[in-house]
């Protein structure tokens, strides 16, 4: 796989919904045309607003989702490329995004119906709550795992989206990128950590008797590892003084390097090995 693919799905468990965060007023679960008949100035019952844990619930059952969708799609693209097909970094970059864009539609509406929201209604919560984040910060460390999830796929820059600019984010100052050779010592670094707390992660689920085959069992260990790990690898990458923002774009510039190519493969080979010697398997 090339450099860039390769950060992108190790990073996974790390992506807004896009078509979910973009409106700003908590209103009812009832449907556009019912919130239209009502009085504007009705004050809605508590029991028929969208809360905190219905955003975090439809929140965290995408994100368990589109894991799953990216890791059998990475598995089909490594069997191509290890056949001896290349598929260049553009394509394979379009390729997970529509895949993930596709699946993300096709998913939704069940994920909705199953916890009983609306999706205008949803948006609308999603987008207060993210206004008001200190008041819901289990809300916005939900959405923004997922947020993180997209980026790692898109390249788009998600996180950090606020009310009052439609959508978009501010202008940032033009990123500078590492050298190579900082690159690949912060990527040593930050799988390093990835690894680590990913490890831990799944050893204390050993230690409590669980059986990581389980399928219930590895979804919760992998919404552990998206609560964890990124944090692990992005605090790592601080005590270098490199930002994660930065390190991406590092791996963007770099990402036809062959040598940066070559560590970067081979960190990930490593991060699959030590998973699967403690009993955690893709």
């Amino acid at each position: 796989m090339t450099s860039s693919n390769v950060i992108m799905l190790a990073a996974t468990g790390s992506a807004a919904i896009l078509l979910m965060a973009r409106t700003a007023f908590v209103t009812s679960k009832k449907s556009s045309n019912e919130k239209e008949k009502q009085n504007e100035e009705e004050e809605l019952n508590p029991s028929d607003c969208v809360q905190a844990d219905d955003v975090i619930a439809v929140f965290d059952d995408l994100f368990i989702h589109m894991q799953s969708v990216l890791a059998q799609l990475s598995q089909q693209i490594q069997q191509i490329q290890m056949s001896g097909q290349m598929i260049p970094e553009k394509q394979l970059r379009e390729i997970f995004k529509a895949e993930f864009e596709r699946a993300l539609l096709a998913k939704q509406k069940s994920v909705f119906e199953k916890h009983d929201v609306d999706e205008e209604c949803l948006r609308d919560a999603t987008w207060e709550m993210l206004k008001n984040e200190d008041e819901y910060p289990k809300v916005k460390r939900s959405v923004e795992r997922f947020q993180k999830l997209y980026e790692n796929v898109s390249g788009a820059k998600v996180v950090g989206r606020q009310p009052g600019n439609n959508g978009k984010l501010q202008d940032n100052e033009e990123i500078k990128c590492l050298t190579k050779e900082k690159l690949i010592e912060s990527a040593t670094i930050y799988f390093d950590a990835l690894t680590s707390a990913m490890r831990t992660v799944a050893l204390s689920y050993k230690n409590e008797g669980k059986n990581l085959r389980d399928p219930s069992v590895a979804q919760s260990l992998q919404m552990k590892f998206g609560a964890v790990a990124n944090d692990a690898g992005e605090a790592a990458l601080q005590e270098l003084g490199v930002t994660l923002d930065c390190f991406k774009a590092s791996i963007e510039k770099h990402q036809e390097n062959p040598d940066v190519g070559r560590v970067l493969v081979m960190l990930q080979m490593k991060q699959q090995q030590e998973l699967v010697a403690v009993g955690v398997h893709s």
